[in-house]
Order: C-alpha cells, then structure tokens, then sequence
C-alpha cells in the first residue's frame, strides 16, 4: 500500500511538473510549442499562462546557493584543497564551475620502464605512493615528490643519488604476469594479483620489503581486485566467472549463494562503491552488475551495455549514485543507478579502428573530465563529465597501445601503463612549481 501510493504521489508530482513547463512557455509568448508539448503529454484540463515556473525555480536556486554556503562554511577548517569538490551530482548542480585543468594541458614528467609490457598501476589514497605491475611479474613503488623534484632537474648530483631515486623500491614475488594492483585504504599494504594464480601482500613501506608477507591462492588467473573502503574486505575477479568476496583477516572466501547471479564469462573490472554498500563487476559476456555489498547479491544485472560488447571497466562517482563503464565498443557510458539507466555517451574514441585491446575509463580527481585512451592513435580522450562535450587530445607518446589508465584522487595527474613496456608519469606544469 505504501509503495504504490509513493508512486502515484511521484506520478502527480511529474504530471504538476510538465503543467507548469507548459504554462511557462504560454506566458513567455511560445504558444506553438507549449501547444505541441500538451498535446504530446495530453494535458487536461488546459494550461493556462503562468509565470510561476520561473519563481519556482528562483526560489530554487536562492535555497541551493544558502546550502552550498552553510556546507562550505563547515567543512573549510576540515579539508583544504578538496574543499570546493563535490564531486559529479545532476541532483545538486549540474553545470558547476569547472575547477580543474583539461587533460590537454597535462605533461609528462617522468617514465619508468619495466622488461614487459606495463599492465596495471594505482595510486594510494594520499596521492603520494604510486604502483606499477607488469608482464615481467615485478611491482614498481614510485614516490610522487621524487618525480617531480627529479624532473625539475636541481643538478646531476642529487639525480645519481640513490636515495632521492623515484623508484624507492621493486617487489618480485610473482610467477607471472601482474594483472592489478590496489592500496589498503588506510595501513601501508599493498595487494597483488597475478596470472599465477596468487594474491600477495606487501608491506611496501619497508626498505627491507621485497616478498610478500601473505599470499592467498586461486584456482584460476587474477584479474581484477578492490579493497572495501574499510579495508576489511577484498573483492577478488579471475578468469573464472565467479566474483570473490575475502575477509582480509581471517581470509575466509565468501561467494554468492545464487549461482544464476554470477556472470557468465570472465570478470574483467571490479570496484567497490566510495560509500561501502555495493559493489559493481563487469565481465567479457557484455554485462555489468551492481551488488550488495552486505548481502554479496545481485541486485541489477545492465545487458547490452556496450552494444554487445565485452564490458572492460566500471567505476563508481564519489558520491555512489553514478557509474562509469568503458567497453571494447570503444565507447564511455554514465549510468545512474537509482534509475537504471545512462545519461550520457562519451564518443569520438576508436574513430580510426576498431579497439581490439581491453582499455580502462576513469574520472579526474574533481570529476569534471572523463578520461580515456584511443587505442590506435595512443592519444587521449577527455570529456566534460557532465555534458559529454569532448576537450583537446592529449598524445601520449607511447609506441604501443595503452591499456591502463590511473588519476590521482587528490591532484592534477596521472599514470597512463603501455605495452611498449613504461609507465608515464603526467602532471600539470604548475605542480612542478609548487
């Protein structure tokens, strides 16, 4: 009884909405279109002309800006320079002010090679710690200061000292090829996976750390993980088409208990929500699925997300209603989840071929631009987030395709991973200057 009468008061609600549109074009003297749209929407009895729309809405906004204001004023002695960030939210203010660079003004500032393709890289929470993986099966720790410092070029002393190197250490433990990587969110512990089949632990912050100290096995290759924003829990995708949930602790394994809720090909991206309480996967069988993160069931499977495509990221908005999917189609999709459905198309990659290789999506740290490389023409895309207008490419030098694509949550920059073996560091230019 509760749930249909909150459906019909949403009904009403809409109807209210569209009388009100169409009495606004009345009273602004467009009586052609106002008639068509109450025609098309069979509105009765008539609209008659009105101007309260437009008080309606200037009321609106008065009453948004006075929250924005108090919000700001709380949390400006809490957080510095993310203070101004809500992040991407058409419920709260869809054409906010952009607060950050295009990726067309970023730079590289510096490269680090691997003996194989470079696979996977991440950074950690504070922005500070970079990861690298690669098909050599070694890990790369990179420190952002040292990059950019080195890339200053103070004088070639300080550049052939040792203990101000970018790369501060390089962990071999893997049988095989790295496929990802992910930070504990809080303690200095890195996770792996690998086409070996394992799962490592690393306590990367130690000088003397170069093995692992826990590995977890699976019966199948790894290829994606995520820690839960606790850190308790790591969700774990292989080839196997079954999702993973891990208790870090114990290391107990827990799975769905309804088989037909699993995807049907292999898992290729998977990530928890910012806020804990879901989780979304993506697999080869062209299907991307949000989870309960307390029940480990799904509740929504999205088919033919990617035009029947393999479904190669997801990741979530950090306020957790919208996801970001990428797929081999070579297109980029914004879903909202509340309704189960895509607001925008980000297009204008893979104009030059078709994309033959899995390539992974991701926002900036404020969110305003949607990143993505273009496989053939090893450039990248970028995007308004929020009307999916394209900005300037951005060549990425690399000489092979790039597969990977990572941006630091707190600062302008990022780390694009290439088969031609390295990881790039890019930057906007006023960082080096901070």
């Amino acid at each position: 009884m509760g749930e249909s009468g909150g459906i019909r008061s949403e009904t009403r609600l809409r109807e209210t909405t569209y009388r009100l549109i169409i009495s606004q074009l009345l009273y602004d003297g467009h009586l052609q279109l106002a008639v068509q749209l109450s025609n098309q929407l069979q509105t009765a009895p008539m609209c008659p002309p009105s101007d309260r729309l437009t008080h309606i809405v200037r009321l609106g906004l008065k009453s948004e800006e006075d929250i924005e204001s108090t919000r700001r004023s709380i949390t400006t002695s809490i957080v510095t320079e993310n203070i101004q960030d809500i992040g991407l939210d058409f419920d709260y203010k869809s054409d906010s002010l952009i607060s950050s660079p295009d990726a067309g003004s970023y730079e590289t500032c510096y490269v680090t090679a691997h003996k194989a393709p470079c696979r996977t890289a991440v950074f950690d929470s504070t922005g500070s710690v970079i990861a690298t993986g690669s098909a050599d099966a070694s890990i790369k720790i990179l420190d952002v200061d040292r990059m950019l410092i080195k890339n200053l070029d103070f004088s070639s002393q300080s550049d052939q000292n040792l203990e101000n190197h970018p790369v501060i250490r390089t962990l071999y433990d893997h049988a095989d090829e790295v496929t990802c990587l992910d930070f504990h969110p809080y303690d200095p512990i890195l996770v792996s996976g690998s086409r070996d089949y394992t799962i490592k632990f690393f306590e990367y912050a130690k000088p003397s750390t170069k093995k692992s100290f826990r590995t977890m096995t699976e019966v199948d290759q790894i290829r994606c993980l995520s820690f839960h924003p606790s850190g308790d829990w790591l969700l774990v995708g292989t080839q196997n088409p079954i999702v993973r949930l891990y208790d870090v602790e114990t290391g107990k394994c827990f799975v769905s208990a309804q088989p037909q809720e699993q995807h049907s090909k292999a898992i290729t991206c998977l990530k928890w929500s910012p806020n804990g309480r879901m989780f979304a996967t993506s697999s080869k069988d062209g299907t991307f699925k949000v989870w309960d993160g307390v029940t480990n069931r799904c509740v929504n499977t999205f088919e033919n997300a990617h035009a029947n495509e393999e479904v190669c990221s997801v990741v979530f908005t950090k306020n957790s209603k919208y996801l970001l999917t990428s797929g081999k189609d070579s297109q980029v999709r914004l879903w909202e989840l509340s309704t189960a459905r895509y607001l925008l198309h980000y297009s204008g990659a893979g104009s030059m071929a078709k994309q033959e290789h899995r390539a992974t999506c991701v926002f900036n740290h404020t969110e305003d631009y949607v990143l993505y490389p273009d496989e053939k023409a090893t450039s990248l895309c970028c995007w308004n987030s929020r009307n999916a207008e394209r900005q300037r490419l951005l060549g990425l030098g690399h000489n092979a395709p790039v597969k990977c694509i990572v941006h630091s949550p707190v600062t302008s920059a990022f780390v694009s991973c290439s088969d031609d073996h390295r990881a790039r560091f890019w930057c906007k230019r006023t960082l080096l200057s901070d």
